[in-house]
């Protein structure tokens, strides 16, 4: 987020974990509700060309799990980065 310059948090419990942009905290609903939607429609649509295939709304988590390896996990943050940078243009 912070190379992308594109406002936004992670709330995060365990390994569950969800992106929130458009805003840079989500402490309650009303925090959630002023996420920027189409924006992370526009992530949502850059990982999945990079072949990331995420929850579509920003209101689900994200798993990750003992599945996934330190490969998957970098190619994940190398997609994201590219979105974002995408999202951010």
């Amino acid at each position: 987020l912070q190379r992308s310059g594109v406002p936004g948090c992670v709330q995060r419990v365990g390994s569950l974990l969800t992106l929130f942009l458009g805003v840079h905290q989500v402490e309650n609903a009303e925090q959630a509700r002023a996420a920027a939607t189409p924006l992370f429609a526009r992530f949502f649509a850059g990982m999945l060309e990079r072949g990331i295939f995420l929850p579509p709304s920003q209101y689900e988590a994200w798993f990750i799990s003992l599945a996934h390896s330190d490969a998957d996990l970098a190619e994940t943050i190398d997609a994201a980065r590219q979105a974002l940078a995408q999202v951010a243009a």
